[in-house]
């Protein structure tokens, strides 16, 4: 069948299956009946009922009539269809094979998932419809085949019906007769397709079942979906129809069918076990996690709002049984669903909550209260919990799975001592027996990266040959790697190859470590028998011819061999005739490589007459370096969204499997020169140096992008200039912390020139946050704004205050109490225990401001913990608050950095200024204390500053700007101070800025 027809086919099935009308008219006529029946009195009951009556008689008809008519635009599409596509005969139309494209028509229970829930009244059994008024002749002609068919005359009784259905074709009879002749004959598949042609005008739901089970018998699987389908449609409360439905889709492999099917289930079976049970394979299946977990989740909700006391009745065998039937393994699934999704906290929720409610302890509420799990200490534990006044431990016991579950759940969660106390009470289980726990519970530390603890699950495990596992073996060599016993993990690497020699994986593993204890020449011999094994699995490869697939059947209405979703094999690929060749793209490459060599040699050649100020090789070097940087710019391979991976070369190998032939390559190579030996060559593999780009080296990449905007900043174009460095920022080639810092220091640099103060504090935020802990960043940021009221502005915006605040109360912390701090993995930085790291609202960073790449942190280690108070991080603080006139906020803080630092000569300065400056302040209670506090803080200044010619002449200034502010202007010895003014304020300037 063609395009046109199979799309008539699947709007057909669209409109006659995807209905919503038919069950929600039901559902408007019970509540109707309701509703009036409880209003009506004992004398209008009667009325009332056969009013009620009447209505759900007329909206059953109605429904009946809307998807009757539905399914009877299936056969006349498809009558239509064949005769566009037949010879216009009679013959030519029966001898047709339809072949509907399923992928087009499954659309069917798109509708029914949305609206399956009205199930509405028991429908009664339907009769035959009567069908369209036939005329003199038709009714004759059927006469005449009945006739011909009652005296055994088979060969006239189809002539003549066909003649019948040429003319009628919406008449069943003839349909049916016909289909009787070719099961005489021992045709069953011709008279199978004949009945589901007269089918879709009786509109009788058993007959379409019948249907079905004959098109599975016979082996036509979408066939019967299909009559599943149209048999569902007449009746929506055959459940079973759907389930048979499902059953067979499941056993095709076609999921999404099953899927869709079995929620339409759910819709009439709320919270039905044996269909989660069904269904949950299928969607772990079809990666649909997120829909279990919330299936489970509303199924768990249900039953314990159905049966608080933790047991009901089973509703299928009525036997009395744990939640009702959501037991024990049901809930284990829950949390297990919940800790695959990441979702740890509700994992310990349903555990703690679901155990309690099957132990019959559901309104023990106030054990939530609790953040950890004393509820189900064990007596010998060792943990001391519960003190004065705290909810004593509840030794409730707890079976090894669901404890298990929980260990889960708190260790990755993060909750790692809690994790600790379960994952202790089940090791000390038999490991045969509980093997699959021990290794959930180890792969649960790895992932935390607690490798002394998962290696030693993963030795326990390995040293059984029942538990023992080529997975277990080499992640155990892994934490042993990882904690630095590498000649242990050499061994674990050995025996795996002793046991399985073709294991590639575990010799470059075992190759890298060689090479790490300074023993080439093994890692090289590994290398090679890893190149040799993949050329020998290539040639294999080459070598197999795909043999094609089965012919579907031919007596069904579908194509048999096709599952939706899926693509027929053989099919070829679509190829854009716009598109290069790979070919094409390494010559396009090449000749941009040859531009880029030529565009750099200039560039070197004009660089020192550009920095003598030549304007002529000037405007040169910025059209030269103009072309570098755009072809740079432009590079897809240079700006991936994996950064983190760093540049491959512009021709990278595309897959996982290809990726790890080129790391073989490469390492082969590294390890042949540290040999001596000659490089190693193969046909079509030439490396590709990825520290440079089109022969550039990167660091040069680097510096010409900072010259270049430099350049343009001076010549008065900061935005170009600025766009390009953040850009850079962005670039896989450049994600190491040297050269981020680098580009933010030029940004910085460039936003100086061009008074652009806010971009100043911004890229020295992301310097701090790269930075935990170290003063240097805050040096910068204080120096980059010197002066002036732009500069001022930005040193008061409330995003800097908060962020140095957050800073100062971190580097409190963790001088005061350093468990209170926790490394955060993700953001690559300490944070406070419990928090959630997140920023004021009014404080958004961007991607970069609080998360490093790997590649960026590869460099160091975390940043150390301070052990002694840090005096600048309060000190910068109270001259925020100082420049912003909040002096007594500013004395908190300046006092505190004083404490620390007593002999700083800026701190006493600034403490003398916020005093003076609280006492000039109305809301100021005692002025004079305020003065003479800040007059001492003056005099402490003297004695720290004035040893010098030049720190006299500053502290001078200093007093005399005090007094000045007082309003003492008659002392005669103010008068040469105040004169000098500007010339004082200048070196005042460079003091404090030398001092920051």
């Amino acid at each position: 069948m063609d395009d046109d027809e199979q799309q008539s086919w699947a709007s057909s099935d669209e409109d006659a299956e995807g209905s919503s009308d038919y069950e929600s008219t039901s559902d408007s006529g019970d509540e109707y009946s309701e509703e009036e029946n409880a209003v009506a009195g004992p004398s209008g009951t009667q009325a009332l009922a056969d009013g009620t009556q009447a209505l759900l008689a007329e909206s059953e008809d109605a429904e009946d009539t809307q998807v009757e008519t539905a399914i009877e635009g299936d056969f006349d599409r498809l009558i239509q269809n064949i005769r566009d596509a037949g010879d216009g005969s009679s013959s030519g139309m029966l001898n047709k094979m339809w072949d509907m494209d399923l992928e087009e028509r499954e659309a069917e229970f798109k509708d029914d998932l949305r609206e399956a829930s009205g199930v509405g009244k028991m429908k009664k059994k339907r009769g035959r419809r009567r069908g369209p008024v036939l005329s003199q002749q038709v009714r004759a002609l059927i006469g005449e085949g009945n006739q011909a068919f009652v005296d055994a005359d088979l060969h006239e009784t189809v002539r003549i019906m066909q003649e019948v259905i040429r003319i009628e074709p919406r008449a069943a009879a003839p349909w049916s007769v016909l289909a009787q002749c070719y099961d005489d004959w021992g045709e069953r598949l011709k008279a199978l397709q004949l009945r589901i042609m007269a089918a879709h005008l009786n509109h009788d739901p058993d007959e379409w079942g019948e249907l079905a089970q004959q098109s599975r018998t016979l082996g036509y699987n979408q066939q019967a979906l299909y009559c599943y389908g149209k048999m569902y449609h007449l009746d929506p409360t055959n459940v079973n129809a759907l389930w048979d439905r499902a059953s067979l889709a499941k056993e095709i492999g076609d999921l999404k069918t099953a899927r869709s099917t079995m929620l339409a289930m759910l819709k009439r079976l709320p919270h039905h076990l044996p269909v989660l049970e069904e269904l949950r394979p299928i969607l772990i299946e079809l990666s649909d996690l997120t829909l279990c977990a919330d299936l489970f989740q509303r199924a768990f909700d249900h039953y314990r709002a159905a049966f608080p006391a933790g047991r009901g009745l089973d509703a299928e065998t009525g036997a009395e049984v744990p939640g009702g039937g959501f037991g024990l393994m049901s809930l284990l699934v829950l949390a297990d669903l919940h800790n695959t999704l990441g979702a740890h906290a509700q994992a310990v929720d349903t555990i703690r909550r679901g155990c309690r409610w099957l132990q019959g302890r559901a309104a023990q509420k106030y054990w939530d209260a609790c953040e950890d799990d004393r509820e189900w200490d064990v007596p010998d534990s060792g943990v001391q919990r519960g003190g004065e006044g705290e909810v004593q431990p509840g030794m409730y016991p707890l079976d090894v799975n669901a404890r298990h579950r929980l260990a889960i759940a708190r260790i990755k969660g993060g909750d790692v001592e809690e994790g600790k106390m379960h994952a202790k009470i089940v090791l000390a289980q038999d490991t045969a027996e509980y093997s699959p726990l021990f290794s959930e519970i180890a792969d649960a530390y790895f992932e935390r990266e607690m490798y002394a603890e998962a290696g030693h699950i993963y030795e326990m495990l390995g040293g059984d040959a029942g538990t023992s596992s080529m997975y277990v073996l080499l992640q155990a060599a892994a934490c042993r790697r990882m904690i630095g016993d590498l000649k242990e993990a050499a061994e674990v690497y050995e025996h795996v190859i002793q046991a399985d020699p073709g294991h590639n994986e575990a010799k470059m593993k075992l190759a890298e470590i060689y090479e790490i204890l300074n023993e080439p020449r093994k890692a090289l011999d590994l290398v090679l028998q890893v190149i040799d094994s993949r050329k020998r699995r290539a040639a294999q490869r080459d070598g197999t011819v795909d043999s094609g697939g089965g012919d579907p059947g031919s007596a069904s209405l579908f194509e048999e061999g096709k599952v939706r979703g899926a693509k027929a094999k053989g099919t070829p690929a679509k190829s854009n005739p716009n598109k290069l060749t790979v070919t094409q793209l390494r010559e396009l490459e090449a000749q941009k490589e040859r531009e880029g060599v030529q565009s750099w040699h200039r560039v070197q050649e004009l660089y020192a007459r550009m920095l003598a100020g030549e304007e002529e090789a000037t405007r040169e070097w910025l059209v030269e370096a103009e072309k570098l940087v755009e072809s740079f710019r432009e590079t897809r391979a240079l700006f991936l969204t994996s950064r983190h991976r760093g540049f491959r070369g512009m021709f990278p190998r595309s897959t996982r499997k290809q990726t790890t032939e080129a790391s073989v390559d490469s390492m082969a190579s590294r390890l042949q020169l540290e040999l001596g030996r000659d490089t190693l060559t193969r046909k079509g593999a030439k490396a590709e140096n990825v520290n440079t780009f089109r022969t550039i080296p990167f660091d040069d990449w680097l510096r010409l992008f900072m010259h270049y905007a430099f350049l343009l900043t001076r010549r008065g174009q900061y935005e170009p200039a600025n766009e390009v460095l953040r850009h850079l920022l962005f670039s896989n080639a450049f994600q190491s912390r040297s050269s981020q810092d680098s580009i933010r220091l030029a940004l910085i640099t460039c936003a100086i020139h061009a008074d652009q103060f806010q971009t100043v504090v911004e890229q020295a935020r992301k310097l701090i946050n790269g930075h935990q802990f170290n003063n240097e960043p805050i040096r910068v940021l204080v120096a980059s704004l010197g002066s002036g009221l732009r500069a001022t502005d930005a040193f008061l915006v409330s995003t800097l205050s908060k962020h140095l605040l957050r800073e100062t109360r971190l580097a409190d912390a963790a001088v005061k109490d350093p468990e209170a701090l926790r490394y955060n993995t993700a953001q690559r930085r300490y944070g406070m225990v419990g928090s959630t790291m997140k920023a004021d609202p009014d404080d958004v960073p961007d991607d970069e401001d609080e998360v490093e790449t790997p590649a960026a942190v590869a460099e160091f280690e975390h940043a150390k913990l301070p052990t002694e108070p840090n005096p600048l991080n309060v000190a910068v603080y109270g001259q925020i608050l100082l420049a912003a006139k909040s002096y007594q906020s500013a004395l908190f803080y300046l006092l505190q950095a004083y404490d620390y630092a007593p002999d700083d000569p800026l701190v006493s300065l600034c403490l003398a200024i916020a005093s003076v400056g609280r006492a000039m302040q109305r809301q100021s209670d005692n002025r004079h204390h305020l003065i003479t506090q800040g007059m001492a803080f003056l005099t402490r200044y003297r004695e720290l500053r004035g040893d010098t010619a030049e720190g006299l002449d500053e502290v001078e200034y200093n007093f005399g700007r005090v007094f000045h502010q007082l309003g003492e202007l008659s002392p005669p010895a103010l008068r040469p101070f105040l004169l000098q003014r500007n010339q004082a304020c200048i070196r005042s300037l460079s003091v404090i800025t030398s001092v920051c």
